[in-house]
């Protein structure tokens, strides 16, 4: 399942999610945003979009994980929880898992 942002003039993809479902569980498993969109509430919008499309696949959770620099607040701040984090080989930095109830 994808949700694809493209731009209103030149139709070029600038971001979106991509994702899977399985048994009743939904899977994001790719998550892009240009910098310069950030802090607009599109990223919001694309993960209420996938969110919605999991549920309309019968989904009744979804997990994702992120690394450590990345998102976690943001998916923090749109309902998502943390439920694992294993640490990397790198110092301080991880890969923090999480879930929604949709």
């Amino acid at each position: 399942m994808c949700v694809i942002v493209r731009d209103s003039t030149s139709n070029e993809v600038l971001g979106g999610a991509v994702g899977r479902t399985s048994l009743g569980l939904a899977f994001l498993d790719l998550f892009h945003l240009p910098s310069s969109f950030r802090g607009s509430g599109l990223g919001t919008k694309i993960l209420h979009a996938f969110e919605e499309e999991a549920r309309q696949r019968g989904c009744s959770s979804a997990v994702l994980y992120t690394i450590s620099f990345q998102a976690p607040g943001f998916y923090e701040k749109n309902g998502w929880a943390r439920f694992g984090e294993i640490a990397s080989e790198r110092e301080g930095i991880s890969r923090i898992f999480m879930t929604k109830k949709l």
